[in-house]
């Protein structure tokens, strides 16, 4: 699993490059995350697209990243597949982030 980020006006883009954000992987999301937008501002738009599976570690460590986000950012999702869009729902963690079918979605909502 890779994060590559980028800026949109105000906007930090991380998409997730890689097929799986579950236990093996979560302690090193929730350190990448961290490095990448420590010390930044405005919204951090993450994006799922690839993302195929996710799993109780993996959604921890996603709510993990919004809480080390300062207080005046916040974190919304985009591009979230099936499977995971179905945590998400399940368990109604849709409701503490905002979430997008698309980044095009987010960032056109976002602006």
């Amino acid at each position: 699993m890779e994060l590559v980020t980028s800026t949109q006006s105000d906007i930090q883009i991380v998409a997730v490059h890689g097929p799986r954000i579950d236990a093996a992987v979560a302690l090193m999301f929730k350190d990448g995350m961290r490095n990448i937008t420590e010390g930044r501002n405005g919204t951090v738009l993450l994006d799922l697209n690839q993302v195929d599976f996710i799993d109780s570690s993996g959604l921890g460590a996603i709510v993990a990243a919004m809480k080390d986000l300062s207080p005046d950012r916040r974190l919304v999702l985009a591009g979230l597949r099936p499977a995971v869009d179905k945590v998400f729902r399940l368990t109604r963690m849709d409701t503490v982030f905002g979430v997008f079918s698309t980044v095009e979605a987010a960032l056109t909502d976002l602006r």
